[in-house]
């Protein structure tokens, strides 16, 4: 029988034995035959067999209730299959994380961690002792596990399973409650955890830029069925629209949205790294006359008419916690936001990007109006109508007893979506609903329906500034995508915090990090912003009182100067920005079409053919030299 998370050895014998672990040839670790789980409403699984073996890297996708963590605990063995068996070769460790932790009410950080394995015994294990600093180090180890939030429980119960070894580990959402920088390391980790063609890992999880970095395989979950797939994340939506283009089971609404898809994935390193083993000729001619996923600048012109020039401008702004502050454990001298001076545009889509407790969510209160500053001045645009989609679902709590048919009713505003006309309930429809859902009562639909029935009850109150908090929970795949689609369109100016790194990287053009109370510009997105947060750590700090042994406490983030820029000159320099962004799109376009007239034009025509190259050479020069003084404008306007 395999060994289980909460029955695993003792961490002592797991640190003896890490090191004479070594890579065998791959072979079979586990296997299901024929696995049927049928609910009392639903049939689950049907007829499944597969196997896991040494070196399988495995991420599992499927639209929420089809059956992924279900499959996860029959592989585990904490759910007998109606039907088939599950057979483990050699005995394998397994290693399994539920979407709720198991640390248990109360007792010491340390102990749900370590249990009573002596300091000196896991502490005098560099790789014990990493996963230990990078999960908890920043955590009182003598803190009870009661008094923790969200988001340390998270790290303190993977920190308890990763120190252990396991020939399989089988990750069930492990990403939940985690800020960027903590699922960089995560994925880092599982990326180097084994040798080649050893141990396993499965996981579940709708963290798409997650998958691209740990998975090589992927497994779709639908029907009943679980389909295999090669490669990644990216490999898989790629193979899925190929897959719909030949059989054409698939209606054409969802292939036009995978396209879409397929077309952001293909102009990143991510999919020109990933090598699928299928022809790619037939899924490139699917994209190959897709417009851009979003037409910037016909968005900001819209945005413009219904926003005016200013939208929000914050003004030497701080917000500290009040004197009741340190009840909660918090430091009431320190500030969650520290005199921030920042300009917001009309038709701006912006990300904020920060660790747990940061303060992007008070920031975005900030700005919708909810939250007023201890200090400082938020100037708002007359013409501003903000939605703000809250983390909380705060927005659907009023309806809660009412009939999606009926709040629908309340909103018979007809939407404007890619030029065409839609009425709520068919842009609900678009949002993955059925029809017998607009009969459901608002407080007993599932927490993905909720999220989107949430944002468009936001959109149906026809805004001109969308502010979203972490919309993407609870989300799986297609319907992040078809989320992802409908904002593509959405004219006006956007405020996205997430730490879907996928996401954030997909719906906004611009991020900014808020570190240590201060807001920081970071034009390299969010590789940047980790590549700070790493620095920051690399400068060791003496560990905080009653911090785990031998552990660091994370060095706090470098401090950013107060812009000497005013206000007005880092209007003026986006202005300019705008306006060669304006210009580097004609241009652009002047370079295609001179292209496309090369390829029209007779090719024994040598005179024409001279003329058409020395025109786009000359348009390309120009690009060059206007993209030279974008950079130098927008490194003026971050250094400030």
């Amino acid at each position: 029988m395999s060994t289980i998370a909460g029955l695993a050895p003792g961490i002592a014998d797991t640190l003896k034995d890490r090191n004479q672990r070594k890579a065998s040839s791959v072979s079979l670790l586990l296997s299901a035959k024929d696995i049927r789980v049928e609910f009392p409403a639903k049939k689950v699984l049907e007829g499944v067999t597969l196997g896991i073996g040494t070196g399988d890297r495995i991420g599992i996708v499927g639209k929420n209730g089809d059956g992924k963590s279900t499959l996860l605990s029959v592989l585990a063995g904490l759910l007998t299959p109606d039907q088939g068996e599950v057979i483990r070769s050699g005995c394998p460790t397994i290693g399994f994380l539920g979407q709720a932790d198991t640390l248990g009410k109360s007792g010491s950080v340390g102990r749900a961690i370590v249990g009573d394995v002596p300091t000196y015994t896991w502490a005098a294990d560099r790789t014990t002792r990493g996963i230990i600093d990078a999960l908890v180090g920043d955590i009182p180890w003598e803190k009870d596990v009661s008094m923790l939030s969200g988001g340390q429980r998270r790290r303190a119960d993977l920190a308890r399973l990763l120190i252990q070894d396991w020939d399989i580990l089988m990750l069930d959402e492990p990403t939940n409650h985690l800020d960027m920088r903590a699922i960089a390391w995560l994925a880092n980790h599982l990326q180097g955890r084994w040798q080649k063609n050893a141990g396993a890992l499965l996981v579940v999880t709708h963290d798409r830029w997650f998958l691209d970095e740990v998975a090589l395989n992927m497994w779709e979950v639908h029907d009943g069925k679980v389909e295999p797939f090669e490669g990644g994340f990216s490999a898989y939506v790629q193979q899925r629209v190929e897959r719909d283009r030949l059989t054409a089971l698939v209606e054409e609404k969802r292939r036009n949205l995978m396209r879409k898809e397929l077309a952001w994935l293909s102009r990143g390193a991510r999919a020109r790294s990933t090598k699928p083993k299928f022809h790619l000729k037939a899924a490139r001619e699917l994209i190959a006359n897709d417009p851009p996923l979003r037409d910037t600048l016909e968005l900001k012109r819209a945005a413009m008419s219904r926003l005016g020039k200013q939208v929000y401008e914050l003004v030497d702004v701080s917000i500290r916690f009040s004197p009741e502050g340190d009840s909660r454990g918090k430091d009431v001298n320190k500030p969650i936001l520290d005199r921030i001076d920042w300009l917001i545009g009309p038709g701006e889509r912006i990300g904020i990007l920060g660790a747990n407790g940061a303060g992007k969510t008070t920031l975005l209160r900030l700005l919708e109006g909810s939250v007023t500053p201890t200090s400082g001045s938020v100037n708002t645009g007359k013409t501003v109508k903000a939605a703000i989609v809250s983390q909380r679902l705060e927005e659907l709590e009023e309806v809660a007893g009412d009939r999606v048919r009926e709040v629908l009713g309340r909103h018979p505003t007809r939407l404007m979506v890619e030029g065409k006309s839609m009425t709520s309930a068919q842009l609900l429809e678009r949002l993955g609903f059925e029809r017998e859902h607009l009969q459901s009562l608002v407080g007993s639909l599932s927490g993905g329906q909720k999220r989107r029935l949430q944002l468009l009850l936001a959109l149906c109150d026809q805004p001109n500034v969308l502010i979203l908090d972490e919309p993407g929970n609870d989300m799986d795949t297609d319907m992040l995508a078809a989320m992802e689609d409908l904002l593509d369109s959405w004219p006006g100016t956007l405020l996205l915090v997430s730490h879907d790194r996928y996401l954030m990287e997909r719906v906004t053009d611009d991020q900014f990090a808020l570190m240590e109370g201060k807001l920081r510009h970071v034009p390299g997105g969010i590789d940047e912003f980790l590549r700070i947060s790493a620095e920051s750590e690399s400068h060791p700090q003496e560990r905080p009182e009653n911090s785990p042994p031998g552990s660091l406490s994370p060095s706090p983030l470098p401090q950013t100067p107060l812009p000497s820029l005013t206000g007005g000159e880092a209007f003026q320099i986006k202005k300019q920005l705008a306006a060669l962004e304006r210009k580097l799109d004609s241009l652009k376009k002047q370079a295609s079409a001179t292209t496309a007239q090369m390829h029209e034009a007779d090719p024994t025509d040598f005179v024409g053919l001279g003329i058409l190259e020395q025109a786009l050479q000359d348009t390309r020069a120009q690009i060059g030299t206007l993209e030279d003084t974008w950079l130098e404008l927008s490194e003026k306007l971050e250094q400030g």
